[in-house]
């Protein structure tokens, strides 16, 4: 059993508390799922509970975190830069249970993941490899070294409908505890039987967890429920202090009135006025005291992101791309798919989907190419991997306000601070910001320089689940072009626009896999 007392996280380099006292328990056939706002320290507690040295240098804890000799596998969010460059055959010799397994252990687990063996043995770089061909392969060795707990950071990030659905029953079904962050809304549904909350709340200045023994959907229902309970009694509670201020505050002026009015042949009429005035301020004093007591309005970390200027839009039928690919290539000259038509006009909204490694983000990509430099539109391009496209040693602000003008500069500060970025996450890195907060400041980078035509490689895959509706409903809104790939099933439900099914004989109509 994994025991957690007293656990609290803080930054070195600004001294935010990430959480505070954190008791837990985690027992047989638990599926706990991590949820939280962006940059709330989700990640961190997990490679805490894994390794406390992959959290030394950016955060120090206290309290207790006992494992009993137990195994944790831990599944990161991403794979570390230095072994992108390693070739598939090099980076799973680096785990013992890969060189422990015998062909048949390796062509199982291969085979529960849709994986090809040859991806154990390849000679192509990691870095090479689709999001979720990295995922699938991670997975399979983490699961030949059976660990006692699995500690799963976003595993569904990239992964195809199918992979994701494998998933699913993966955590539901495991005999072993499971800790998992996602940002999978029915992921999350389907999987988790209870929930851990990590809330920054006050500007990130108190932090907050709420442990529940429920389902996802079981949870936000009986929170939001229990949150308009708390504001309507706490409404009730005001209006009705303030009926009773009014009613004291009047026969206090009419006793104050009649002090000053009575005739000093009658002194002891003022006597008696002089007690009641006396009688009114005591009972404003227990009024006073009680309006401590009252409820208070519930205290909570709402998914906040700008929306696009609603002006913003392309004139029906503005032609926006016409794309007749005859072969489409992965960088290393593997062919990936043929005849690729696509054809898209303002302010027509297409989402592309299919399985790992169908070559999505490699046609995304030549899109874009496309796209950018055309001077009629104004196009930007969301990568799937941040790095692609932003120097992560910029600060948000200088990435936001690129040109360094004053007005820009102060405009930037303006909408991150709307945003709860905190000013000493302003001052931060790019680097330092957890992958949400990356994917918040693209959104305020397209907000910013009013782009009408979008191009989204996986646009949900770092926002919380308790943010995805908010993005769901800005891309919904938006009155430009938005070209994406997604295996977010809400997404493509309620955003997606018209969905193409990327094979290796091109773009069928359609959600096909979903």
């Amino acid at each position: 059993m994994l025991q957690i007392k007293e656990l609290t996280i803080t930054m070195r380099k600004d001294l935010r508390t990430l959480v505070e006292g954190l008791t837990l328990s985690l027992n047989p056939g638990d599926k706990l799922a991590v949820i939280g706002e962006e940059g709330d320290g989700k990640s961190t507690l997990l490679k805490l509970l894994y390794d406390q040295n992959l959290v030394e240098g950016y955060a120090e804890w206290s309290g207790s975190i006992q494992k009993d000799g137990m195994l944790l596998g831990y599944l990161s969010q991403e794979v570390e830069p230095e072994e992108g460059g390693l070739s598939g055959y090099e980076f799973c010799c680096r785990h013992p249970a890969f060189l422990e397994s015998a062909p048949k252990e390796l062509s199982s687990a291969a085979a529960q993941l849709g994986l090809s063996t040859e991806l154990f043995y390849t000679d192509r770089p990691v870095g090479t490899l689709s999001g979720g061909e990295k995922v699938k392969l991670r997975m399979a060795l983490l699961s030949l070294a059976r660990p006692d707990i699995f500690l799963l950071d976003e595993p569904s990030n990239d992964l195809d409908v199918e992979t994701l659905e494998w998933l699913e029953d993966f955590i539901r079904n495991c005999p072993k505890p499971v800790v998992f962050i996602s940002h999978d809304e029915l992921l999350l549904e389907n999987a988790a039987n209870c929930v851990l909350h990590l809330e920054q709340l006050r500007r990130k200045t108190l932090p907050r967890w709420t442990l529940a023994r429920v389902g996802y959907r079981q949870y936000v229902q009986e929170r939001l429920q229990s949150f308009q309970k708390q504001a309507q009694n706490a409404k009730k509670e005001r209006d009705e202090d303030r009926k009773r201020q009014e009613k004291l505050r009047r026969i206090e002026q009419r006793v104050q009135h009649e002090l000053d009015t009575i005739s000093r042949a009658n002194p002891g009429g003022g006597r008696l006025l002089k007690k009641k005035m006396k009688s009114v301020k005591s009972m404003e004093h227990r009024f006073l005291r009680e309006r401590g007591d009252m409820t208070e309005f519930p205290d909570t970390e709402e998914a906040i992101l700008a929306g696009f200027d609603q002006e913003l839009s392309l004139p029906m039928g503005k032609p926006v791309l016409d794309l007749n690919l005859p072969r489409l290539t992965a960088p290393d000259g593997t062919l990936l798919a043929e005849n690729i038509r696509l054809c898209l006009r303002g302010p027509q909204h297409v989402c592309l989907t299919g399985k790992n490694g169908a070559g999505k983000t490699t046609l995304l990509r030549r899109i874009a190419g496309e796209l950018l430099p055309r001077r009629d539109i104004k196009a930007a391009y969301m990568p799937q991997d941040y790095a692609e496209t932003i120097d992560q040693s910029l600060t948000p602000v200088e990435f936001l306000a690129d040109s360094g003008e004053k007005r820009l500069l102060t405009q930037a500060k303006t909408y991150l601070g709307s945003m709860k970025y905190t000013p000493e996450e302003c001052g931060h890195s790019i680097a330092q910001l957890s992958g949400g907060q990356k994917a918040k400041l693209f959104f305020l980078k397209m907000i910013l320089d009013k782009n009408n035509v979008l191009i989204l490689d996986e646009p949900t895959r770092n926002f919380s689940p308790l943010s995805g509706p908010v993005i769901r409903e800005i891309l919904q809104n938006f009155g430009g072009c938005v070209i994406s790939v997604s295996h977010d099933r809400k997404f493509i439900k309620e955003a997606g626009g018209k969905v193409y099914t990327l094979t290796s004989k091109g773009l069928e109509e359609g959600g096909g896999e979903l």
